[in-house]
């Protein structure tokens, strides 16, 4: 792994069983994340995904990448525009630093409407 290298991408359909099994996975019971028609009533065209689903999804690109005994040491992510069903995500990364086995991987993360989420990971990869 160097600095500059790029993750491939990975394209992830949103659906709503994502969305909905990522809440409940979550314990996030909030209605924006189930119910289409409390989700449109606060303003929302539909329900949408939860932090802690894309947060899961982050982590998953990560660890897809760099294999089985890649460990997670900081993930920090900041959310944009919303994942609603229908939409795809793709994730996409590139390693910014590098100190012996471990690396900071910039992440981004766009569907339809723009940048869903940005953030930095920084992953332990033993050879």
């Amino acid at each position: 792994m160097n600095v500059g290298d790029r993750l491939p991408p990975l394209e992830i359909p949103i659906t709503r069983t994502l969305i909905v099994a990522g809440a409940i996975a979550s314990r996030d019971y909030q209605d924006v994340h189930h119910d289409p028609d409390l989700a449109r009533r606060k303003g929302s065209p539909d329900i949408f995904m939860n932090i802690l689903t894309t947060n899961g999804l982050v982590g998953r690109y990560i660890t897809d990448h760099f294999g089985p005994r890649a460990v997670l040491r900081r993930v920090a992510i900041r959310l944009g525009a919303p994942n609603h069903p229908g939409d795809t995500m793709v994730l996409t990364g590139t390693v910014e630093e590098v100190d012996g086995d471990t690396a900071t991987v910039r992440v981004v993360g766009a569907n339809g409407l723009g940048t869903h989420v940005t953030g930095t990971v920084t992953v332990r990869a033993p050879a």
